[in-house]
């Protein structure tokens, strides 16, 4: 379905990365994740492409910083999210 690849920086036992993927799976939606939990490049590169960012999960469509879990839900709520992923 997306034609923009989704990404998504979680942390080990985060409530709020667990219920983004829940929501991904549900739609069927492919991503990459990328677990930032001890640091490292991966923590790096969620800090270079969204900077202000404290909390996990951070998603992105593409190069749009969706944000968190909470904002991935308004997304789906509006009936924004399906357009967003398509492009």
């Amino acid at each position: 379905m997306p034609s923009h690849e989704v990404t998504i920086f979680t942390k080990f036992g985060c409530p709020y990365c667990h219920r983004a993927k829940a929501l991904l799976d549900r739609k069927g939606v492919s991503y990459t994740e990328h677990d930032v939990t001890m640091g490292g490049k991966e923590r790096e590169e969620m800090m270079r492409r969204a900077p202000t960012a404290r909390t996990v999960p951070q998603i992105f469509v593409g190069e749009v910083h969706v944000g968190g879990s909470d904002e991935l839900a308004a997304l789906e709520r509006r009936g924004a999210l399906d357009a967003l992923l398509a492009g």
